[in-house]
């Protein structure tokens, strides 16, 4: 009978094993409680701790039911234990992700930093640009610029009172023809070709009408004849068509007229309409150059350059005493440096001849007794001892 019962009471164990066995096999998913471990770095991570014990008592039943089948049901009872005690871990584990969130939203101020200091430098690149064009090579700034322009500007009128366009002409239409054909020409060789000019043809209408070789050989001694013919002659018919006759006062205007640049346009402006504009010719650019009031080369630059550093009232007396100071003493090839009276101003003093005596005899015009470039020059020219140009033929 005791071994029925051992027999029975040993089915029961097996079967109970079996039991124990299957329910001992959900116990391994408790291997996530280990990767509750990285909650050791937030707060709960005291939590996760029990979960560990639990692991390792789960473990323990497990290997006693192995050895001995008897234990199956306090392993059972222990299986279960754990299985309530997942619930901390998840629990820890759903802490966590708030912790990884919370260092996400502060990590984020970080790339608004980056975002801002590349800001502030492109602001500020924008500047040095500005700074570079404007100031001298030297480290002359903006301002010191102007002031010594001006400067310049002033010592110039002392130096050439007297100064004024130095081409002969009664109106602005004998104005505007002769600056056309002193392209490529001294002013003198204008002023002695344009009397037997005006004298055949007076008018637009007569100039217009005129026959192109008989014009040619007025003008053979200023060069470029036939070009210069062609140039006047359809000026003046532009006139005669679109202008009634006469010379328009407006820049817009008078650059439409064959031959006439902005140049031409700001000479006739400025001397016969009282209207400001620089005239920008080989001497303005020369000398605005070497007193480094801009490295421009080209001829509308150069005029925008120089026009910012001048009131526009001042544009056309300004080109004139430029002008003026280039024909008489700074010379293109061999500048009278010497005889110079704005050395203390110039940059570029010492690259013509330093010695007074020597620099003397490189003056020109009124400024060496010699005759001027305008026949009928105005009488404050010739108060200050200027005298004038001898007609074409006479010497």
């Amino acid at each position: 009978m005791s071994a029925e019962r051992d027999s029975a009471v040993g089915e029961q164990v097996s079967d109970g094993g079996r039991k124990t066995a299957k329910k001992a096999a959900p116990a391994k998913k408790a291997a996530p409680a280990k990767k509750a471990a990285p909650a050791k770095k937030a707060a709960p991570a005291k939590k996760a701790a029990p979960a560990k014990k639990a692991a390792a008592k789960k473990a323990a039943p497990m290997k006693k039911a192995a050895a001995k089948k008897p234990a199956a049901k306090k392993s059972a009872a222990a299986a279960k234990a754990p299985a309530a005690k997942k619930a901390p871990a998840k629990k820890a584990a759903a802490k966590k992700a708030p912790a990884k969130s919370s260092a996400a939203v502060k990590k984020a101020p970080a790339p608004k930093k980056q975002v801002v200091a590349p800001k502030k430098a492109t602001v500020s690149v924008p500047a040095a640009p500005a700074k570079t064009v404007a100031a001298h090579p030297q480290g002359e700034s903006r301002t010191a610029l102007v002031r010594r322009a001006r400067r310049i500007n002033r010592e110039l009128a002392e130096v050439y009172p007297y100064a004024h366009p130095e081409l002969d002409f009664e109106n602005p239409f004998q104005l505007v023809v002769a600056t056309v054909l002193s392209a490529q020409t001294t002013d003198l060789r204008v002023n002695q070709t344009t009397p037997a000019l005006f004298a055949k043809y007076p008018t637009p209408e007569d100039l217009a009408a005129a026959n192109p070789e008989e014009v040619e050989e007025i003008l053979r001694p200023t060069g470029f004849f036939r070009a210069k013919t062609k140039s006047v002659i359809g000026l003046s018919k532009a006139l005669v068509e679109q202008f009634g006759g006469e010379v328009p006062d407006r820049l817009e205007d008078l650059v439409k007229l064959p031959g006439v640049g902005r140049k031409t346009a700001f000479v006739v402006l400025g001397n016969a309409f009282g209207r400001p504009g620089i005239t920008v010719d080989t001497h303005f650019q020369r000398l605005v150059r070497r007193w480094k009031w801009t490295d421009e080369t080209d001829p509308d630059k150069i005029e925008a350059a120089v026009g910012a550093l001048f009131p526009k009232s001042e544009w056309t007396d300004l080109s004139h005493h430029v002008i003026w100071h280039g024909r008489r003493i700074c010379h293109a090839r061999k500048p009278a440096c010497g005889a110079c009276p704005i050395t203390h101003l110039c940059p570029s003093y010492g690259e013509g001849e330093t010695d007074p005596e020597k620099a003397k005899k490189l003056l020109k015009y009124e400024k060496a007794g010699q005759p001027g470039q305008r026949l009928k020059p105005p009488q404050a020219y010739l108060d200050a001892g200027g005298k004038p140009a001898p007609p074409l033929g006479a010497g």
